[in-house]
């Protein structure tokens, strides 16, 4: 059984010559041999000899009234006078050159639109719109002093490349920059666009830092505030021995006293000393002392009568 061309390109005998072109295009592309596919090479030499056949109307008309054998066996010429192909025929066997006539060599995509779906591979390349990938997003974890001053820090990723050939790929590591700003708060986002993992047909994701503050063992931040929480005897708040230390981050000694009744739920407000505003670090939050009140297990009578005349005095 000879070879069937109109199979080869996917078409059936009543198709017309626009028709015709519009297969040998969708395939050509499809099975060409840059695209390293399995069979492509074989597959992309069956096509430009179906379409060498088909697209020329004597070839075509031979083919379709005596079939393979008829068209490459010859036939008498007496059978030719209507316009049939009379001589042998043997394609030139070079595919290429069947490509490069039917898309005149530059651009294979201008002869007529199709909606099929988009191809690439070698230097050729359609005109498609890439869409990017979803953004990557990573935990950055800071401590309260490097979001007190501000710093900068560096991280080390590890993304996909394409190489030159544009169609193999590697992995690669590339440092990463993050200038820190003084008051970036829990949740802030620093966004680093298509440095994600690159592909030949899509847009690298862009990486997304989230910035994780990490406690502190003095103090604890509710926004640009600082609570500090302070130990204090029940002897010192019985005689107002009251008197608070405390090392602010930018290494200050607060001495504060506290002259008034400590009782629960009591705060002293420092104004200006906590975090610096992200918006304008020459502006800060507060300073908000609390104070947790240590009762002794036991007191002796002497104490107890010392702490009475206190109460007794104070209240």
């Amino acid at each position: 059984m000879g070879t069937d061309y109109y199979e080869s390109l996917e078409i059936n005998r009543n198709a017309t010559d626009a028709f015709i072109k519009k297969a040998y295009r969708r395939l050509a592309l499809k099975f060409h041999p840059d695209n390293r596919e399995t069979g492509s090479a074989e597959r992309f030499c069956q096509l430009g000899e179906a379409y060498d056949v088909l697209s020329d109307p004597r070839k075509k008309a031979t083919y379709d009234k005596f079939g393979e054998e008829g068209l490459k066996g010859g036939i008498p010429p007496e059978f030719g006078s209507n316009g049939a192909w009379s001589s042998k025929y043997a394609y030139h066997g070079n595919p290429d050159k069947t490509f490069k006539q039917f898309f005149g060599g530059n651009n294979p995509f201008s002869d007529f639109s199709t909606h099929d779906a988009p191809l690439q591979f070698g230097g050729l390349q359609q005109v498609v719109v890439k869409t990017q990938d979803s953004h990557i997003e990573r935990d950055l974890h800071l401590s309260l002093d490097d979001l007190f001053h501000g710093c900068t820090k560096k991280i080390k990723i590890s993304r996909r490349v394409m190489n030159e050939d544009g169609c193999t790929s590697s992995i690669k590591d590339k440092i990463l920059t993050i200038d820190v700003e003084p008051g970036w708060k829990e949740g802030t986002r620093v966004v680093f666009q298509k440095e994600g993992d690159q592909g030949p047909n899509s847009i690298p994701a862009d990486i997304v830092l989230i910035v994780r503050q990490k406690s502190h063992p003095l103090f604890v931040r509710k926004q640009n505030d600082l609570i500090f929480k302070s130990q204090i005897s029940l002897e010192m708040v019985s005689f107002d021995w009251v008197s608070v230390e405390v090392e602010t981050l930018d290494g200050k000694l607060l001495t504060l006293p506290i002259n008034d009744i400590v009782h629960p739920g009591y705060k002293k407000v420092v104004t200006g000393e906590g975090m610096p505003l992200s918006q304008d670090p020459s502006q800060r939050g507060n300073l908000i002392i609390t104070f947790d009140v240590q009762f002794p297990e036991k007191l002796s009578a002497e104490r107890r009568q010392l702490i009475k005349q206190a109460l007794t005095f104070k209240y």
